[in-house]
């Protein structure tokens, strides 16, 4: 098998399964145990291993970016509940932080590239730090991005932290020998340097506009990069039948529903922007009833899709991933 899936919520583990049988995500072994019972003996053999893996957004997004199934990758979407402003914000004390189970695999296995990603809040950020300096004292360089579902055409916001960890770093390698890792502890800053060149060219290459327009690419709605359109639409758009409390002002609804209809073709060009009575436009697809909340058929698929990653950001954070490191 190519790929291994920790998911513990038996619904969205029937799923990984339904979209494995189907082919749409790497061919795998779904995992319904904690992740703290897992042991390095039981990922022999998986070239992928998802952890968090939910719906399967990150192999999703691997394939989308042109990753190859038996190219060996780790991901993980730790639990945000404790760092959402919409969860409880209990952070560390929170039963569902699970990065010191998940770090403590990595150590163990250290595989080559890891992605992950997390709710861009202040706490989230502080996690992310957290993980930053456990990963680079581990010898791995580390880079983030903190990117919207907007900036790929996504009609709601969904603000994310999105890092990736790569242990082949020569220069982590050298960092790590030359003491590197002491010096920034006795500092107390979150890792000075090791994974700047890496957030360099990774915001350089998603600010970079000469790509937007080569064939058979979306562009983008306003200074966000762009993706490719897939037919595949199980995955996309995580967040979209979750209600948007927030909307738009029905100016720049009506602005934002122009521009999709101009410039894309894919996923969410069938979107319907709705005015409503406080003066704002709230997106929904067609065919969704706008006041019909708790339908008890869609309260499973609307909770995966509340935890999901949305696949088509993650494509564009893992395809400049690829780009500075010659990925073909």
């Amino acid at each position: 098998m190519t790929a291994y899936y920790n998911e513990i919520d038996p619904f969205a583990a029937q799923w990984l399964r339904n979209l494995i049988s189907a082919g749409h995500i790497a061919p795998g072994e779904v995992d319904e145990r904690s992740i703290a019972d897992i042991r390095p003996d039981d990922l022999t053999g998986f070239r992928q291993c998802h952890f968090f893996a939910g719906i399967g957004g990150w192999s999703f997004a691997l394939r989308l970016a042109g990753w190859p199934d038996d190219r060996p990758v780790w991901t993980g979407s730790c639990p945000c509940q404790p760092f959402s402003v919409a969860g409880k914000k209990e952070g560390f004390d929170d039963e569902r932080h699970l990065w010191p189970d998940w770090r403590w695999l990595i150590d163990q296995c250290r595989p080559a590239t890891i992605f992950g990603e997390q709710v861009a809040s202040a706490d989230g950020r502080t996690w992310l730090s957290g993980v930053r300096s456990d990963l680079e004292t581990m010898g791995y360089e580390v880079g983030a991005a903190d990117l919207c579902a907007a900036s790929i055409g996504a009609p709601h916001i969904r603000q994310r932290l999105w890092f990736v960890a790569n242990s082949n770093s020569k220069q982590a390698q050298r960092r790590e020998s030359s003491g590197f890792h002491s010096r920034i502890a006795a500092s107390g800053a979150m890792g000075g340097d090791l994974g700047d060149s890496i957030n360099q060219r990774l915001e350089r290459y998603i600010r970079d506009e000469s790509h937007r327009d080569q064939p058979g690419r979306i562009p983008p709605i306003k200074n966000g990069s762009a993706t490719q359109a897939s037919g595949n639409h199980g995955l996309a758009d995580a967040d979209f039948e979750r209600r948007n409390k927030g909307g738009l002002p029905v100016r720049s609804a009506r602005q934002s529903e122009t521009e999709v209809e101009q410039s894309r073709a894919g996923f969410w060009s069938s979107i319907n922007w709705i005015p409503c009575a406080d003066g704002k436009a709230r997106p929904i697809k067609p065919g969704i009833e706008p006041l019909v909340d708790g339908i008890s058929g869609r309260v499973g698929q609307l909770r995966a899709y509340g935890n999901a990653i949305v696949p088509q950001v993650g494509a564009e954070f893992i395809k400049a991933y690829m780009s500075v490191n010659s990925y073909t």
